[in-house]
């Protein structure tokens, strides 16, 4: 049991989330060569980290916990639940070292998670035409793409609704009619409404047809891809931050498979670095939104998120960032990512 938990305080932040999203776990407890606890690893820290500009390729002790709660015996670990939930229950010996791990996160198969979201709608953007995936766009619209057993759309629906989720809007333009005729032939246990532009608006602009029908903190997503993330927690996040509006951003690793030289202005090098690897925060197309700021929005007008979220900041309001892993977004915006979403997925 407690191997699964376990890393070795010598591996990498990517390495380290790579073990979590394997074993469907929400943390990890870093160990040394003796099998004693230095720290803890867990989502809430991986977001932290990344807010502050960590790397992936950080040594894991750069973004761990070095103080975790630790416990001495299953009966502790009980009488601590009845008064304070934790991700995860390390318990150690009296030389620190670690014997067990209980776990109280969700069960990742469980069809219902939660109903968090019950009263928080769905937006999905669902008007694009999909060029990249020519030529089966000029067939299908990208939401009725399928992915596997089912279309990406309904990989999306699932996806919300193991949190609760009722209400679904999808804004439409390109093949609206054959969108709405399938989506409309599903059994659902949810309401599902359609909007139409009349011209596409980008990414933000339709959202103004949504004016008088959302009254509540939304989600926004676009209709190409998944996000394996925890979407109440999203939400909470959101809302405690009070922003206006929260972008859902997974971080990306880029290694240079080059020498990378630097240099001052004469010329002179000043810095050499072999095949150096950075890392980025990367909109995955997944916003967390306030209400009102489909009022900020001119009917008719051309608009796309970033664009929108810059309004705020130049107005010194709150937009925010969550940060997911690498592997818990997939898109399927080109033909390579569509592959890789299916791999992931486990689709052959």
């Amino acid at each position: 049991m407690k191997e699964r938990y376990t890393v070795s305080q010598s591996i990498t932040v990517k390495a380290a989330i790579e073990q979590m999203e394997r074993e469907t776990i929400k943390a990890v407890v870093v160990t040394d060569a003796d099998g004693v606890v230095v720290g803890l690893f867990s989502n809430g820290d991986m977001r932290s980290f990344f807010l502050r500009g960590g790397s992936l390729s950080a040594n894991i002790c750069e973004a761990m916990n070095p103080a975790p709660v630790l416990y001495a015996s299953i009966e502790e670990v009980e009488k601590e639940r009845l008064t304070c939930k934790r991700v995860i229950y390390p318990i150690v010996d009296q030389q620190r070292r670690l014997t067990d791990v209980l776990d109280d996160t969700h069960d990742v198969t469980s069809e219902k998670l939660s109903d968090e979201l019950r009263d928080v709608p769905l937006v999905i953007m669902a008007g694009g035409k999909g060029t990249r995936l020519y030529p089966y766009t000029k067939i299908l619209p990208k939401p009725l793409i399928p992915i596997g057993d089912m279309t990406i759309t309904e990989r999306i629906l699932h996806s919300f609704q193991r949190y609760g989720c009722r209400e679904v809007i999808m804004v439409l333009n390109y093949k609206a009619n054959m969108i709405k005729a399938y989506m409309n032939e599903l059994e659902k246990d949810y309401e599902l409404r359609f909007v139409e532009e009349s011209e596409y608006l980008g990414t933000a602009g339709g959202l103004r047809l949504l004016r008088d029908q959302i009254h509540s903190t939304f989600f926004l997503s676009n209709c190409d891809v998944l996000i394996n993330a925890d979407l109440e927690c999203i939400y909470r996040t959101h809302k405690m931050k009070q922003n206006k509006i929260t972008f859902v951003c997974s971080m990306k690793d880029l290694v240079i498979p080059y020498g990378v030289v630097e240099t001052d202005q004469e010329g002179t090098i000043i810095g050499m670095k072999e095949k150096p690897a950075f890392s980025f925060l990367v909109n995955t197309g997944l916003y967390m939104i306030e209400p009102e700021v489909i009022d900020d929005i001119q009917e008719g007008e051309t608009i796309h998120m970033p664009d929108l979220a810059q309004r705020y900041l130049d107005r010194g309001e709150r937009v925010g960032v969550f940060p997911i892993s690498e592997r818990a977004w997939m898109d399927m915006g080109q033909f390579s990512e569509m592959e890789n979403m299916m791999k992931n997925l486990g689709i052959k």
